[in-house]
Parts: C-alpha cells; structure tokens; sequence
C-alpha cells in the first residue's frame, strides 16, 4: 500500500490518503466514514497511523477494499513529505556505500579504512520538504549545495537494543529522499555533519510511503539522482556496506527507536563535492530522486 499525505487545495488541510489503483488518491476519512470504519487516529496524522501497527494498517485497507479509483485526481493535489514533521530528528547513515566512502577518502587522508560500525548523524525536522517542492538554496550561507539520493526507512515497531535477526519485523515501510547537504557550512563545524545537513528544507522526501509488505527485497533496488536530466549517481542498494538489519541494531543499541521515526540508509558513489572538479547545484536546478519502485522526487533549487 501507498500512503501520502496531501492537500486538495491551497488552504486546503494536509490529510491521508492511498494511492489507488488508478494512481489517483483516495481520501482515507471519506472512504473510512463511507465504509463504516472507524479508524484509531486523526485524517491528518501519518505518525498517528504508523503507531497503529497491523492493526491500524488493517483498518485502512478495509476502509479501501474495493475502490479502485480515488476522489482526487493525482495531479491536482500537493503531495507533502509522507511525514511532514517527525517528532525528531531525522537519522542517517554516512559512507554506507563503498564507492562513496572511497570517493570521500580522497578529501579526508587521515581516514582509510572502512569503518567497523555505522557512522550517524541527524537532519534536524524543519529540514524534511515535499517530493515536488521547491528546495531553497539559502544565497549567503552556501554555495556549495550537493546532492545524495538515499533510501528511506521508516520504523514502525519501536524498541530498543533490537536484534539483527528481529530488526526487519521493526520497520513500516520505505521512501525516498535526498539528503542535500551544504558541503562549505559542513567543513566550517569542525567537519561534522549536523549544520551542514539541516539547513531549512533540505531533505526532500516521499513522494509517498510504500508499505513493507509490498518491497519484497529493499536491499536490491535501483537507486539514482539526477541533475537537470543529467544522471549523477546509478548504484543499488545491494551495495550498502551495512545492511539494513545491521543499521536498526546498531542505532537501536542504548537508544529507543519509535513509532514513525525515520532514518536514511546512506548515499551511494557520485555526490558533487567528490567530481573533478567539484559540482553543486544552483538556482533553477532540477533535482530528480528515484528508488526503484518507490518513485520519484522532482525538486527545483529556488533562488529564495
């Protein structure tokens, strides 16, 4: 199952909804109300439904069974992040991908070898944008603003200190994001991450959350940027150093993973800081984002 979070309208209220067999949207509080289904969290509340685990989830497709078309037309809608506003940061994974940590191992000599544990940081939550919006370029804080295409997951079941072997029965489904980062305002903090991640709508995510029952192998999917049309990073998410079971135990290890909590899954080869020489976007860029069969983000870098 699809799942968005979108308005029908300007001043329109952000709701749920399911992506019909059509591709149009359904209005999960309609069809809940029309269906007789009442449902344990709020129209506007994705977190709220996440929390609900199966039996949330359970309801929803209940609520759906048998519609085959929507009461929206896709393209007359605005689609926001799946979730708009996590409850905390947003987590992420650096140098999951080996051609990415060789790539940067070239502007950091003093680091080698690959690491023995995940390497993490955070987006702060003003940092997550829509799957269409504009991602703005923020003029006198960064010129160098860069691209990585990521994989997102989204935690279902929460825990913590969670097993490898149980990890996979933790997680609610998958997006896709970008984790554009503003590469100067990274190198001015003492080389960590933070700042230079979470300026203001810099992590563009969506377009919609696809459940986990319906990727059957997410550690085998096409994952691509592009630029202006021009294809920046072509990987799979097979080459990730640490796979997804890994990522949740280690991160879970001391520290509670909740309902509707988000983390990327790192980026692979590619990223404009590392190319000879150096890219970065600029106002009026077209940044593409795909994860094969989770979508497509299509964001313009706006002068503002």
């Amino acid at each position: 199952m699809k799942l968005v979070t979108y308005s029908a309208g300007k001043r329109a209220p952000a709701k749920i909804g399911v992506i019909a067999a059509d591709g149009s949207i359904i209005d999960l509080e309609t069809a809940a109300k029309k269906a007789r289904v009442k449902l344990p969290f709020a129209a506007d509340d994705m977190i709220g439904l996440v929390a609900a685990g199966k039996a949330g989830l359970a309801l929803v497709k209940k609520a759906v069974a048998g519609l085959k078309t929507g009461h929206h037309k896709f393209a007359k809608v605005t689609l926001h992040a799946p979730i708009p506003r996590p409850r905390k940061n947003v987590f992420c994974v650096g140098w999951n991908y080996v051609e990415h940590f060789e790539e940067g191992a070239k502007a950091r000599p003093h680091v080698q070898e690959l690491p023995k544990h995940p390497a993490f940081f955070t987006k702060q939550p003003l940092a997550v944008n829509g799957p269409y919006a504009d991602v703005p370029s923020h003029p006198g804080v960064t010129e160098k603003l860069d691209w990585e295409v990521e994989m997102a997951v989204v935690i279902g079941k929460g825990g913590r200190n969670i097993k490898e072997a149980d990890a996979m029965k933790h997680i609610y489904g998958y997006m896709i994001a970008n984790d554009v980062s503003a590469r100067e305002v990274q190198r001015q903090h003492g080389q960590q991450w933070f700042k230079g991640k979470s300026l203001d709508g810099h992590c563009p995510m969506g377009p919609w959350l696809t459940t986990a029952d319906e990727v059957k192998n997410p550690q085998g999917l096409r994952i691509t940027c592009r630029v202006n049309g021009v294809t920046k990073q072509d990987s799979n998410t097979s080459y990730m150093y640490f796979k997804i079971p890994r990522l949740i135990a280690e991160l879970s290890a001391g520290l509670t993973l909740e309902p509707g909590d988000l983390f990327l899954t790192g980026t692979p080869a590619g990223v404009g800081h590392a190319r000879n020489p150096p890219e970065f976007m600029k106002p009026g860029d077209i940044l593409e984002t795909e994860v094969e069969g989770l979508g497509l983000l299509r964001n313009r870098i706006a002068a503002k």
